[in-house]
């Protein structure tokens, strides 16, 4: 029993031992000294915006008076509600409008 207990002990070992892959040092998860602080810097590059950024379509002009007559509204409680659609109604004028 000791020795089945044995031989299974040393394969479990060489088997993980083939997923050991260079020195313990490279390791990232064992925080080498060129990796310490790996997350906050990731953190802090997925927040930043881009300076400079390049689009593939011209940004379209806005309208200076069309923003303050919407701050406006806001302001008085006047704002324009947007049309309700509902998803089950949404084919349903379409197919109507068809059959006619």
């Amino acid at each position: 029993m000791r020795s089945k207990s044995l031989v299974s002990a040393c394969s479990a070992a060489l088997l993980l031992s083939g997923c050991q892959s260079g020195d313990l040092k490279s390791l990232p998860y064992l925080g080498g000294a060129d990796n310490f602080g790996e997350a906050n810097r990731q953190t802090m590059a997925a927040q930043i915006v881009d300076p400079m950024p390049v689009y593939a379509e011209p940004v379209p002009e806005t309208y200076g008076e069309h923003a303050a007559q919407a701050v406006e509204r806001y302001r008085n409680d006047r704002v324009k509600l947007p049309d309700r659609v509902k998803t089950t109604d949404a084919g349903v004028a379409e197919k109507s409008r068809e059959q006619k």
